[in-house]
């Protein structure tokens, strides 16, 4: 049976990188959960009780608008973890978690992932590598909802849902896309028709699959590659001869 298999866990990157006595440390204080899609991890200005690492769902952080509309800042999947003030300190964010495709997650108490930060400086690295590599992320989607055109960021969407989960399939309704990317429904929906019409997606209701990904990926910006290459060169050097499972899930 594939070591992924036998341990769920290791299919979330940061754990799987963890030195084999860190990670039995913190084993015993990780619960497996499913997560739906829908389901509010943390609300904005809320404290922080629980830090969530994917091994299979995809989660976004999103900025909450007073009107009550919502859009995206960044996708979160089992290359990192949610709950980032945590170990910055701040105990709690403007930003609601909020589950976009459905999967397994594991779970910590914050105050025990708190004192793990203090006492492994190979986990630390790793939190802090990541916190870089996410906030080019969170910069660049900025830049891309100011520069690039509805096709294109549906295109990094989905391209970045699809490595966050590891599946070319992603359950997904069109109205959650909107809501993400903070456009029209109508407008994905014409962005969504063209990809499915030239053969790229296959979309019935409630379900993405990505038929062409090297298609979808001429179709995409520039902003998801320099996202991807910028989580690659972070994250992929910090890894050790026996971290090989690290390796295969960011490639």
């Amino acid at each position: 049976m594939p070591e992924t298999e036998a341990h769920p866990m290791l299919a979330n990157l940061l754990l799987s990188a963890l030195p084999e006595a860190d990670r039995q440390r913190l084993t015993p204080h990780l619960e497996q959960t499913s997560l739906v899609p829908g389901q509010v991890l943390f609300e904005a200005g809320h404290p922080i009780s629980e830090v969530y690492f994917p091994a299979g769902a995809a989660i976004a952080l999103l900025s909450p608008m007073e009107n009550g509309t919502t859009s995206a800042i960044a996708t979160v999947g089992r290359e990192g973890f949610v709950g980032l003030p945590v170990f910055l300190g701040g105990q709690s964010t403007v930003h609601r978690a909020v589950v976009q495709t459905a999967g397994l997650a594991f779970k910590v108490d914050a105050t025990v992932f708190k004192n793990e930060y203090a006492r492994s400086e190979k986990f630390s690295r790793l939190l802090l590598l990541y916190t870089q590599a996410l906030l080019t992320q969170i910069a660049q989607t900025a830049s891309c909802r100011s520069h690039h055109e509805i096709d294109k960021r549906l295109a990094r969407w989905l391209l970045l849902l699809s490595d966050c989960t590891g599946q070319p399939e992603l359950q997904l309704t069109q109205k959650r896309i909107s809501e993400m990317m903070g456009v029209r429904r109508a407008s994905i929906t014409e962005a969504a028709i063209a990809l499915q019409d030239s053969g790229i997606i296959r979309y019935t209701r409630g379900r993405i699959l990505i038929l062409d990904r090297s298609a979808l990926e001429a179709k995409v910006c520039e902003c998801y590659r320099l996202t991807k290459s910028e989580f690659e060169r972070l994250l992929l050097k910090s890894t050790t001869p026996n971290d090989n499972e690290y390796t295969a899930i960011i490639t």
